[in-house]
């Protein structure tokens, strides 16, 4: 049992923060939440404004943003995440002018199954858990309407900087377990934005286009004819969708995870003082290989979150480290389900989605042209752009065959965007062979069936490599986060619901309720923030 004393709540001034960054700001309280035994952000942890029943989640780096108004409330703030102790602190205590630093610390092991063995009762294996689990999903989620109010983004990571960010405040009116979410939930926008404190890259932001490869998912085929984001990412709900197909590998929950997994028992944990089963998923497939955990409560076994990730045999990570499942795959898609108990029943709290796609840039230095020059006996590459003269004049970059032999090339010169390619005039294959392109050239048959050009290692003068496509790789994410839960809400009679087949940010109805200002996006913080 762990027997440490909680760390103090600690406030520091980061005299790094510009007071330009910070006036971003002006509006929130910001803050970073982290382990205060690893020093490691928090992630995805509960920012509660208690007895408002309102609050955000975590950013991947701990931060978070609080309104001010709450600070003239004198509110009460409540922090807590799966695995560590709740905390309540008072939001007097935070500083608007300052990045607030926060520390939480892990819960003490449950020693609760060690008493039931004890009694002799016979311990339940890691499948008779997950069996009783879903089982329990009817009992244990809510059948009837209710609504959920929250931040929705979707935005794109390259080199570890936020690109293409998009926020959006809404309302989704679910009519109940018992029934198809797809076909029956609707969604209010109350308001969204392009971010544009953040980096854009109009290539990035495209659609998927598998005829060009110009944007591809890996390991994968993402349908673009329609539908939006946030649609897309309820559907990989597997918890919510447990009676239908949710995604690959998962299947439906109800029938399909039992039979496509294997299970094992981790360490117990807690969250707001009930004790969690840990239980591990693990499925193989020729060249894939999932793993995932489940968090199902000891008490009337809910689910209360659904971690997994698909991962390629055949690719290793970026770091070379094995991860958290003992391995140094590389992963292709992850997915965090993450449920919350109110009033006895599981309300979702956060779903975050992200998968790797790449970027296919057509090369900014390229040949344009590649011709004969019948008149200066020569062959002549045209770039698009000058290029840089040391690597544009040595003759190993280049390479000319004429009828599947090679032109031996003896000197290069250059003139703009041209390059002039003179082969040896003493070798005895160089007048025959022009003799006869002048003659191809004379009635008019294409020079270029005979003669093959190959242009490589030629810089411009800005350094890009000649008709070099530029690979980069990208993750895209797409995620949810829980506001206000509103048991027994029912939708409003009007048709003024997002359309579910076209993108949230495309021209779509926004309505402004009057308690609007109860909910606010939880921005990630700038890079001069961090």
């Amino acid at each position: 049992m762990n027997t440490k004393a909680f760390f103090p709540i600690i406030f520091l001034v980061l005299i790094s923060i510009s007071s330009v960054a910070f006036g971003q700001q002006q509006d929130y309280m910001v803050g970073k939440l982290f382990d205060s035994e690893t020093n490691e952000p928090v992630v995805f942890a509960n920012i509660r404004i208690k007895d408002r029943a309102v609050g955000i989640i975590t950013n991947v780096d701990g931060s978070f943003r609080i309104p001010l108004k709450y600070k003239e409330y004198g509110d009460i703030i409540e922090i807590s995440s799966m695995g560590y102790e709740t905390k309540e602190l008072p939001i007097n205590d935070f500083s608007q002018d300052e990045l607030n630093i926060v520390t939480i610390s892990p819960a003490a092991i449950s020693l609760q199954e060690a008493v039931v063995k004890a009694k002799g009762k016979r311990r339940l294996s890691a499948k008779q858990i997950v069996q009783r689990a879903i089982d329990a999903i009817p009992r244990n989620f809510p059948t009837t309407s209710f609504s959920t109010i929250g931040y929705y983004r979707d935005y794109q990571k390259g080199k570890g900087q936020y690109i293409n960010l998009n926020e959006a405040i809404l309302e989704v009116f679910d009519q109940g377990f018992d029934q198809l979410d797809d076909a029956t939930s609707d969604t209010r926008l109350f308001y969204f934005q392009m971010n544009g404190d953040f980096e854009q890259d109009s290539m990035a932001r495209a659609s998927y286009n598998y005829e060009s490869f110009s944007k591809t998912a890996e390991k994968a085929i993402l349908d673009v004819s329609g539908g939006n984001e946030f649609r897309i990412l309820r559907i990989h709900d597997a918890i919510r969708n447990y009676n239908v197909f949710s995604y690959d590998f998962i299947g439906t929950l109800k029938t399909d995870l039992i039979d496509n997994h294997s299970f094992t028992r981790k360490n117990d944990t807690r969250i707001n003082d009930e004790d969690l089963y840990r239980i591990g998923l693990r499925a193989s497939y020729p060249n894939f290989r999932a793993n995932g955990t489940l968090y199902i409560s000891k008490l009337d076994f809910a689910i209360y979150k659904l971690e997994y990730t698909m991962y390629d045999e055949n690719q290793r990570n970026a770091t070379g480290e094995k991860n958290e499942h003992g391995h140094r795959q590389k992963a292709i898609f992850d997915i965090t389900t993450d449920y919350q108990k109110i009033n006895d029943k599981m309300y979702l709290n956060y779903i975050s989605l992200n998968n790797n796609f790449i970027l296919n840039i057509p090369p900014v230095f390229k040949t344009i042209d590649m011709t004969v020059d019948l008149y200066r006996k020569c062959f002549v590459v045209e770039f698009n752009d000058i290029p840089e003269e040391e690597s544009a004049k040595k003759v190993l970059n280049y390479a000319v065959v004429f009828r599947d032999q090679p032109v031996k090339l003896k000197m290069i010169t250059t003139t703009e965007k041209r390059v002039y390619l003179f082969p040896d005039s003493n070798d005895e294959a160089t007048i025959p062979m022009f003799n006869e392109l002048s003659q191809l050239d004379t009635t008019k048959v294409g020079v270029r069936d005979f003669l093959d050009f190959r242009v490589g290692n030629v810089k411009d003068e800005h350094g890009n490599l000649v008709n070099r496509t530029i690979r980069r790789e990208y993750q895209q994410f797409r995620e949810f986060f829980s506001q206000r839960i509103k048991p027994d809400s029912r939708a409003p009679f009007d048709t003024n619901f997002m359309d579910k087949r076209k993108p949230v940010f495309e021209s779509q109805h926004v309505t402004k309720p009057k308690d609007y200002g109860d909910y606010w996006m939880n921005t990630p913080l700038l890079e001069n923030l961090n």
